[in-house]
């Protein structure tokens, strides 16, 4: 089947996933307002687009985090991508090294950190802040040591949010899919009616992170530390105060809090107030190289792009998330130069509105 929008590859994705892995991956936690909120958000956004510029030579790579990339685009974190293709994270990797973007290795990840960072590119790892401090700080210097450039540290999951697709499936992890990264015994297998499994595993895995546990990974790696799930402007303000590299303006695809503001709608006033003080990327709801301009426009170096990247591996492996990758740098260099525009950095001189429609 040929793809021409990441539309397409959803379609292809969810005719080949099972339901519950399927619902596992495009869900979101309670009713799924946010979930439903991200994608209105930016379609209410338009830009203003600029006329009679000069756009031969121009380039579609940027700077993010200090090291050059292809695209204004990482890979977002997303857990045990066995289950959608048998080679998970391997796969995904490859094609986000190819494309010349980072990607994101999940604490939660189906192969171990280290075999995914020797796929060489860029890695970045998240960390979600385990309950043994020691063990949350143990994956920081394997990362380190593995080769990964910047620690994400994901901040707005003290627990996993209700989803009650998963709830109403009963989910749990195939024997064939584990948390490669440390021994977390078998509670994701579990499978009870009326239960999520992953749900379960990390409400005993995980801890409420603190500005304390920020500073306890500062000081734990030489890397920059990016905290992911920030949304208001006080948090904002704080992150820059204690020196971490950048943040990601995320209500974490809508899987949280429902009821939680989409990040765009958060980008702009919070790149203001942070005014250079450290990077700011936009995580939630990008399914298109115009939306990537959008962000830009408000304020972002980059964004991070999770499910759309897992909807090509669903549906080609490596083939299909290079393909993904390759549609995104398709669309954005399209809709850079149509809005006047022969680099990143202009993008960021752009205006945008918001439509009163919608």
């Amino acid at each position: 089947m040929t793809h021409f929008c990441l539309d397409d590859l959803e379609r292809s994705a969810r005719a080949v996933l099972p339901g519950e892995i399927w619902d596992f991956l495009a869900g979101g936690s309670g009713a799924e307002a946010s979930l439903e909120a991200n994608r209105a958000a930016l379609e209410r956004i338009f830009v203003i687009p600029r006329m009679l510029r000069e756009l031969t030579g121009g380039t579609i790579g940027t700077e993010i985090l200090g090291r050059r990339a292809e695209l204004p685009v990482a890979v977002a974190p997303v857990a045990y991508q066995r289950l959608f293709h048998p080679e998970g994270e391997l796969a995904a990797a490859r094609a986000a090294r190819d494309a010349g973007v980072p990607y994101t290795i999940c604490t939660l990840s189906s192969v171990p950190l280290e075999e995914i960072a020797a796929v060489g590119g860029r890695p970045w790892f998240q960390l979600y802040w385990l309950r043994d401090e020691k063990r949350s700080l143990d994956l920081v210097r394997r990362a380190e040591d593995a080769g990964c450039e910047a620690i994400v540290f994901t901040v707005d999951v003290p627990w996993m949010g209700r989803r009650l697709r998963d709830l109403r499936n009963g989910f749990a992890l195939p024997d064939s899919v584990t948390a490669a990264n440390f021994d977390a015994g078998d509670a994701a297998h579990r499978r009870s009616s009326g239960h999520s499994a992953v749900a379960d595993h990390t409400a005993r895995e995980f801890a409420p992170a603190t500005w304390e546990s920020v500073e306890a990974v500062r000081a734990h790696t030489k890397l920059p530390v990016v905290l992911k799930g920030i949304l208001a402007v006080e948090d904002a303000s704080r992150a820059v105060d204690a020196g971490v590299g950048g943040i990601v303006v995320s209500n974490h695809g809508g899987r949280q809090l429902d009821g939680a503001v989409p990040g765009i709608e958060m980008l702009g006033e919070i790149a203001a107030t942070v005014s250079g003080g450290c990077e700011v990327l936009l995580d939630g709801g990008i399914r298109s190289g115009g939306d990537i301009l959008k962000a830009i426009a408000l304020g972002a170096s980059a964004v991070l792009v999770g499910r759309p990247v897992m909807w090509g591996l669903a549906a080609g492996g490596e083939d299909g998330a290079r393909e993904l990758l390759d549609l995104l740098a398709v669309e954005f260099r399209n809709a850079l130069g149509l809005a006047g525009c022969d680099s990143v950095g202009a993008a960021r001189r752009l205006g945008t509105r918001v439509s009163r429609h919608g």
